[in-house]
């Protein structure tokens, strides 16, 4: 699939050279044209950028990094007897569903680390309770992207697109507010918990019927009840556990805090840009805890097989992230989506709709724009400096402006084949479904079908 999207790519870029196809960036005024893959100096560039483009892909580290910490927590044991210490004699689906959406949907808050860890999780858990493990991946799937925005909490997303929307406020000298991260909170609040409603509904109607009964073996262990020695070994993981939390929560917001910032603050921090790193290595430290209360390891040999035990999955992800890695490479130096992004901006605001009808037209364009370029941040640095002015001469406060983007923006995140993770998600399917592909996630993550 990405392949052949990539084949598109090359095409798509050479008809939009041969007929001259540029814009002008809202911002800095550059003219942006789009580079024909087929040139003399673009092959030379593919040819050079093959292996940078795959070990610059950026989720390849942060899916090692956190499998790494999964891997020694799963061959321990700890997060089968975690998940017998919940289940314990009294198996309730439905509340391991709405568990699992809540989770994906606040995952937010720590970026993206809700598609690398709580995927495989999920379907353990939807295993655990009888229900097809693929229900539990595509659960979790649809509530981190489809979730994306809403929230209780801040997440990292909310202050720098408050920033960029504050910045092209600006350029309008009349004027004089503020727009902070916590300008869209009580509706992101609300959307919390009507999203988890929609998917709930959407899983149990559609989605639990139409996948049936599985019928694979899964590599888990049966979920009995624990035992005196392993629900020893459990508290003792569980306290180290508490512990390094709170170091770690006394490094991040205590006066001597080294985790923050060098303006004190947790945007760009230490803390932030290192959370997927601290929270798989929370995982494999209790892991390890625990496989060696429970004596299950007994040397650090017995570790290393723990870290190594995600290799086999790897080996299917890498071969999927190479050739997803070459397709972004490809789109990012054609150019074709910022072309595309802008010239849809200008056909919009070139209709003469009022306001609240341009807004729905907003968020119906973001959708469409976000199947192709799915960094929200990316996308809003430029959008921002094009629609917020304009809508603002319209009556429209940059507040409902950034409101729209972010609903538009989430809209379409677990259909798109752009997203950075799909080639994990579809590695995490595999391991279930081994002939599944693109459109088995798509058919079940479409809703009007």
């Amino acid at each position: 699939m990405f392949f052949l999207i990539t084949l598109g790519i090359v095409f798509l870029s050479w008809i939009s050279d041969i007929y001259g196809l540029s814009v002008v960036h809202p911002q800095t005024n550059e003219v942006i044209r789009v580079q024909s893959l087929l040139s003399p100096e673009s092959l030379r560039w593919m040819l050079r950028s093959v292996i940078p483009n795959f070990t610059g892909f950026a989720p390849l580290g942060l899916v090692i990094i956190a499998l790494f910490g999964l891997g020694v927590a799963q061959h321990s044991g700890f997060l089968s007897a975690c998940i017998r210490l919940g289940i314990r004699k009294h198996r309730r689906p439905r509340r391991i569903i709405l568990w699992v959406i809540f989770l994906g949907i606040l995952s937010n808050v720590v970026g993206d680390a809700g598609y690398i860890i709580l995927l495989p999780i999920a379907a353990t858990l939807f295993h655990s309770v009888g229900l097809h493990p693929l229900a539990g991946i595509i659960t979790a799937y649809v509530s981190v992207a489809c979730g994306y925005s809403a929230n209780f909490m801040l997440s990292t997303l909310d202050p720098l697109v408050a920033a960029t929307t504050q910045d092209a406020a600006l350029t309008v000298a009349a004027y004089g507010g503020h727009v902070g991260p916590l300008s869209n909170y009580y509706f992101m609040s609300v959307s919390t918990l009507f999203i988890a409603g929609i998917i709930y509904y959407i899983t149990q109607r559609k989605l639990l019927p139409e996948l049936g009964e599985y019928q694979g073996e899964v590599p888990v262990e049966s979920y009995k009840l624990l035992s005196r020695k392993e629900r020893r070994a459990l508290n003792i993981a569980f306290f180290i556990g508490l512990l390094y939390i709170l170091v770690i929560l006394f490094a991040t917001f205590s006066p001597w805090g080294i985790l923050r910032s060098v303006n004190g603050g947790l945007i760009r921090s230490p803390f932030i840009m290192g959370i997927l790193f601290l929270l798989s290595f929370g995982a494999g430290l209790m892991g390890m805890v625990y496989g060696f209360a429970s004596g299950k390891y007994k040397t650090d040999s017995d570790v290393i097989q723990g870290l190594g035990q995600p290799m086999q999955l790897l080996g299917v992800y890498l071969v999927i992230a190479f050739f997803a890695a070459q397709m972004f490479a490809c789109l990012e130096y054609s150019r074709l989506d910022k072309c595309i992004s802008i010239l849809g901006a200008d056909f919009l605001l070139s209709l003469k709709v009022g306001g609240f009808g341009v807004l729905l037209l907003f968020i119906l364009f973001t959708a469409v724009i976000n199947l192709i370029m799915v960094s929200a941040t990316a996308k809003w640095t430029f959008m921002a400096f094009i629609f917020v002015p304009v809508l603002q001469q319209l009556g429209i406060a940059p507040e409902y402006t950034q409101c729209a983007f972010r609903i538009g923006d989430s809209a379409t995140n677990a259909i798109t084949p752009f997203l950075f993770y799909i080639p994990l998600v579809l590695t995490y399917i595999q391991h279930y479904q081994p002939q599944a592909n693109f459109g088995l996630l798509l058919k079940h993550t479409w809703l009007i079908r």
